[in-house]
């Protein structure tokens, strides 16, 4: 009895340290990130994400996304994004229309001078997070991708399972 109350003492702690490490990387590379757009690019976060999101589908096959879309891949909420979007829209780096059929759903993708802006800030980024991760060995990085690949699969079973009781 003693041994198995160890064993689930010992994976809770686990699960905490793994918690707290992917918690404090997060922070880490997110501030790192935050600093180098502001101070090279004169951009913030967010605006990269929503750039990149757009960039993103404007490879697929319809080049534009609704806002309900973009919130959800974004993981904010609707009303987080609409300022940031009417600021882009000012700016000229992305276009915003409204459904023929639905003129609540509005539909957001990259004008030129956005697609010209990400382009520009986009290997930046990519040497950027390639030197942060440069302490990992290329089997490592693609390892913990696929950790983390199945701990976002396990947490959202685990939050679907939760939801239905």
């Amino acid at each position: 009895m003693r041994a198995v109350e160890t064993r689930e003492q010992r994976s809770g702690q686990d699960s905490l340290r793994a918690w707290l490490r992917l918690l404090t990387c997060t922070n880490i590379v997110e501030r790192e990130v935050r600093g180098r757009l502001r101070d090279e690019f004169g951009t913030t976060l967010p605006r990269f994400d929503v750039l990149a999101q757009l960039d993103a589908a404007s490879h697929g096959s319809t080049p534009r996304l609704t806002m309900t879309e973009l919130s959800r891949r974004l993981m904010v909420t609707n009303g987080n994004l609409t300022s940031l979007v009417e600021r882009l829209v000012q700016e000229k780096l992305v276009i915003r229309t409204s459904s023929p059929s639905d003129r609540r759903t509005q539909f957001v993708r990259l004008s030129p001078n956005g697609k010209r802006a990400f382009d520009a800030m986009l290997p930046a980024h990519q040497m950027w997070i390639e030197s942060m991760f440069a302490g990992l060995s290329d089997n490592e990085r693609a390892r913990l991708s696929d950790l983390l690949g199945k701990l976002r699969g396990s947490l959202h079973n685990s939050l679907d399972e939760e939801r239905q009781r």
